[in-house]
């Protein structure tokens, strides 16, 4: 499941617990649940592991709890989920605490600043909402923006308070990563909330920015889970030191309508042109379900993996030109200079305002299909093209699903026929585990799935350069692109 592009993933994973700990897990954030569902999940396996019988022979493995005997891991686990629920819980409940020690204590070791963010004053940063009243707040009509700016930060724990105070205030929902290198975020909430939420980011001074710099889409609070605003290396995850990869090399920036250009003059000389490659540098599930026609689009996971990906197809880029894009813009901004830091490459440019901002001015151009966001829509569009197809039937499909498989992480396009016959994994080996796993109690513990998705994909994939989508120029039918994903 994402300027918030693909920084602010959202965590597929699900949490497991009993009924016993529902509420309490609800008043949770996101991160403080992932740490309880691991909690419980290492006390769980404590618990069972104190039951095995050390009195059996070498190569026996049993269990004896409550004065039985259990031969098989399925067994002694459902015994222990059904008959001490309690002590998995004080058990957890400990552990957990235990964590959220250790997690503080090596927090302030490694920011030794963060106790300024508890004594700064952000009062000052806080616009005034006196005169707008709580209902015009949180109910209406509403937007989610996404942004992103490059600036260097000195203290940016205070940042981060003043990001949640804010947030919380006009009680919008969303993402925010701050580091020394400045700020990206997505967030969402009534259309007066978001306005006031940007004329405050364009009052800050540390920023300089306008409103240009936002990307708007229709949406509210209700598109988010929660609200998570955090301290980080990179405003982008792409797994390469900012001070060793600065986003001050990037590439060249163009507006949207000399992208516009660029790109039509490379589909006018089709298969003649060899010495321009139009880079979609998002990941696969994403340029599966949208992408300029005519891109090399990489099969890859995750964005961290795009230095290797460029590491490994250098002669791919050998001598061209290179035109990237991607959803907001800001992982271009890394990514191109990590290219251009390659030095094999004859021109490297920038699509500014990535996919949002072309799509503000070109609803019907060179991009077709809709447009992967970070969020609960995982989707918007501008055109009614399909380009992908559902994963079962091959009917055109682009609205994803998070497979059915319990902590599977992998998203699905499955239609709505499809899924009414039961075909709701993203792959064979899913659809059977998910199928075994009904009845199976939740508080048994599970780890992330393995299945074909995962281990049929080359983490990094070697490309050849003709591998490109050939989306037809002709846009008035629904079109397909190759598979480049599950």
């Amino acid at each position: 499941m994402a300027a918030a592009d693909c920084s602010l993933y959202p965590d597929w994973e699900l949490d497991s617990s009993t009924s016993s700990e529902i509420k309490q897990e609800r008043r949770l954030s996101a991160s403080q649940r992932r740490y309880y569902s691991f909690c419980r999940r290492k006390s769980f396996s404590a618990f069972v592991a104190s039951k095995r019988d050390s009195s059996q022979g070498e190569g026996i493995t049993s269990w004896c709890c409550c004065g039985q005997s259990f031969k098989e891991h399925p067994a002694i686990h459902k015994h222990v989920a059904r008959t001490h629920d309690a002590e998995i819980q004080q058990l957890t409940q400990a552990t957990y605490e235990c964590l959220l020690s250790q997690l503080e204590k090596e927090s302030e070791t490694q920011h030794p600043n963060k106790h300024k963010a508890e004594t700064a004053d952000i009062s000052a940063w806080i616009p005034d909402t006196s005169h707008i009243s709580e209902e015009q707040l949180q109910k209406g009509p509403g937007k989610v923006i996404l942004y992103y700016h490059y600036c260097q930060l000195e203290d940016p724990h205070v940042i981060c308070a003043w990001q949640k105070a804010l947030c919380e205030k006009l009680h919008l929902t969303g993402k925010v990563r701050v580091a020394t290198e400045g700020i990206n975020g997505t967030v969402g909430g009534t259309t007066t909330a978001t306005d006031i939420y940007i004329k405050a980011m364009c009052s800050q001074p540390l920023f300089k920015m306008d409103r240009e710099d936002f990307k708007m889409s229709d949406g509210g609070a209700d598109c988010f889970t929660d609200l998570r605003v955090g301290v980080y290396k990179e405003i982008v995850p792409m797994g390469v030191d900012p001070d060793v990869i600065s986003y001050q090399s990037a590439g060249i920036h163009l507006e949207p309508e000399e992208f516009h250009k660029e790109v039509e003059a490379l589909l006018a000389k089709g298969d003649l042109c060899n010495d321009t490659i139009l880079l979609d540098c998002r990941n696969f599930y994403e340029s599966k379900i949208g992408q300029f026609i005519q891109c090399l689009a990489p099969n890859i996971r995750k964005f961290s993996y795009f230095p290797d990906y460029v590491d490994q197809n250098l002669e791919l880029f050998r001598d061209k030109k290179v035109l990237m894009y991607c959803t907001g813009g800001i992982r271009c901004e890394r990514g191109s200079a990590y290219l251009r830091s390659k030095d094999v490459c004859k021109e490297v440019y920038q699509l500014k305002g990535g996919i949002h901002k072309y799509l503000e001015r070109f609803p019907e151009g060179f991009y077709r299909g809709k447009l992967f966001v970070f969020d609960e829509r995982y989707t918007i569009s501008s055109n009614t093209d399909v380009i992908s197809e559902c994963r079962y039937c091959s009917c055109p499909w682009d609205q994803y699903k998070l497979c059915s498989t319990r902590f599977c992480c992998q998203l699905v396009l499955s239609c709505h026929s499809c899924r009414q016959d039961g075909n709701t994994a993203c792959c064979p080996t899913c659809q059977t585990k998910e199928r075994d796993q009904r009845g199976v109690s939740s508080a048994t513990p599970h780890f992330k799935e393995e299945c074909e998705c995962t281990d049929g994909r080359p983490r990094i994939p070697q490309d050849v350069p003709c591998k490109r989508s050939r989306l037809p120029a002709s846009f008035g039918k629904p079109v397909f692109c190759p598979d480049v994903g599950f």
